[in-house]
C-alpha cells in the first residue's frame, strides 16, 4: 500500500517506509539497504571511498542497479581501499572494462581511480574532508518535496573535492553521498526507521 502524499509506502510487514525503498517481501536487498544502511552514520577512509565511488557510478543509473552490483564491485575495486586502487593503470582499466559484473563505464573506472591517487597523494584525511561538509542536523522531511537534491553544503564539498583532484563528484552526487552516509538524516517524517 503507497500513501503518495505522505511519500511513504506500508510494507507486506506493515512499516512505512520511504517511497523508493522496496518492499521485504518482493525487494528485501532494497528494503534492507534502506532499514539499515541509508542514512546510517560511516566514517573510515575505505568506507567513505567505497560510497564515494558507488555514488559517482550510480550517477545517470538507478540506486538498486548498483546496490545488485555492490559486491562485484568491491571484489573488482579491491575492497575499496585506495592505496591499492591508486596504483592501477590503463591495464587495470582494460580489465574493469571486461568485468560484466560491474558498470563498465570508462570515464567512471578512471574517475574511481583518479579519486584512489587524489586520496592517496595528498595523504587526505577523507573522513575530515566529507564530514567537515555536514551540515547542522534537522528534522526529518514531512514530504518528498522538502527532500533536496542540492544543497549550499554539497555544492561547496563537490567545489572541494574537485579542487583535490575528484571527478564525478558534483553537486548532487555530494548530495546523495551526504545522505547515504549519515550526514542527512532525509528519511521521511513517518518512516519506520528510527532516527539516528
Amino acid at each position: 500500500m503507497t500513501t503518495s502524499e505522505s511519500g511513504l509506502r506500508i510494507g507486506s510487514d506493515g512499516r512505512a517506509r520511504c517511497l523508493w525503498a522496496g518492499d521485504p517481501t518482493t525487494d528485501p536487498l532494497y528494503a534492507r539497504y534502506h532499514d539499515e544502511e541509508w542514512g546510517v552514520i560511516v566514517h573510515g577512509r575505505d568506507a567513505l571511498y567505497e560510497r564515494v565511488t558507488l555514488e559517482a557510478f550510480q550517477s545517470g543509473l538507478s540506486w538498486i542497479t548498483i546496490l545488485r552490483k555492490r559486491d562485484a564491485f568491491r571484489t573488482a575495486f579491491a575492497h575499496f581501499d585506495p592505496t591499492v586502487v591508486a596504483r592501477w593503470g590503463d591495464d587495470d582499466v582494460e580489465r574493469l572494462m571486461g568485468d560484466a559484473g560491474i558498470v563498465r563505464n570508462r570515464a567512471k573506472i578512471v574517475a574511481a581511480v583518479r579519486n584512489a591517487r587524489a586520496i592517496v597523494d595528498q595523504d587526505l584525511d577523507l573522513d575530515a574532508l566529507l564530514w567537515s561538509f555536514a551540515p547542522p542536523r534537522r528534522g526529518r522531511p514531512t514530504s518528498l518535496q522538502d527532500v533536496p537534491a542540492v544543497t549550499p553544503e554539497s555544492t561547496a564539498l563537490a567545489r572541494t573535492l574537485k579542487k583535490s583532484g575528484f571527478a564525478f563528484v558534483g553537486p548532487t552526487t555530494a548530495y546523495a553521498l551526504m545522505q547515504a552516509t549519515g550526514m542527512v538524516d532525509d528519511h521521511l517524517a513517518g518512516c519506520w526507521v528510527p532516527a539516528r
